[in-house]
């Protein structure tokens, strides 16, 4: 087993997971960890010249933690619906087995420091009958990071999730504030200082990035910015 898994969630759909997953995993490679990463469903995949579905967000996430395994490994399971995984699995007549998500984390976790996991959506978005991410981080015995995305909503959707995870007794490492456009409203000036406030201080708090590109260039600028702009020393086995 890796000595450290991370799930990252997010307190809403289009926060921007991915985004800071990828960050993430460039700078803790950068750091010299070997950064294994899995998406355990991806939905809303554009199908290929073979009809194979592309699991994007998860080719992302190889690319910027330069990982080599396997990409059923990394996204054992891809839908063409953009819907919540039970559902877009269930409108293609199958179902999505923890146990094969746990087997995949499980294959990661050697010849890796630490596995990052992204979800998809909020913490209680379904993968399978009631099961849940919140289930599945507390399966695969993982740290919960939790992405909020800065724009009005922020603050009621954060305290939910986390006053969630700390019902559960989910391991939290910390949440994330992510900038989602060029221009900052009033919301997302004065969010972070309120939830700072109400939640502790955010393990980082990212700028607008732009338009990421899958570049050697592009993983040294999101190593070097994450580096500086999250409290990487934080993540942790502990």
């Amino acid at each position: 087993m890796a000595a450290f898994s991370l799930l990252i969630s997010g307190t809403d759909t289009g926060v921007g997971k991915t985004t800071v997953a990828a960050g993430l995993a460039a700078a803790l490679r950068a750091a010299g960890r070997r950064v294994g990463v899995l998406k355990p469903a991806e939905t809303g995949c554009e199908p290929a010249p073979s009809g194979e579905p592309i699991a994007a967000d998860a080719r992302r996430l190889a690319f910027f933690a330069e990982c080599q395994a396997p990409p059923l490994t990394i996204c054992p399971y891809r839908f063409r619906d953009p819907l919540a995984p039970r559902v877009a699995a269930e409108r293609e007549g199958r179902r999505i087995d923890p146990a094969k998500i746990a087997e995949a984390h499980d294959r990661l976790a050697v010849g890796h420091d630490l596995v990052l996991i992204e979800g998809a959506g909020g913490l209680l978005v379904p993968l399978c009958d009631r099961f849940t991410y919140a289930d599945l981080c507390r399966q695969l015995n993982a740290q919960l990071l939790v992405v909020v995305g800065n724009k009005l909503g922020a603050i009621n959707h954060a305290l939910l999730t986390i006053s969630h995870v700390q019902h559960t007794r989910l391991r939290l490492a910390g949440y994330v504030m992510n900038t989602l456009g060029p221009e900052r409203d009033l919301a997302a000036e004065t969010n972070v200082d309120l939830l700072h406030e109400l939640l502790g201080p955010p393990l980082g708090v990212i700028p607008w990035l732009g338009d990421i590109k899958e570049t050697n260039e592009e993983r040294t600028r999101l190593a070097k910015l994450f580096a500086e702009r999250v409290a990487l020393g934080r993540l942790s086995p502990a």
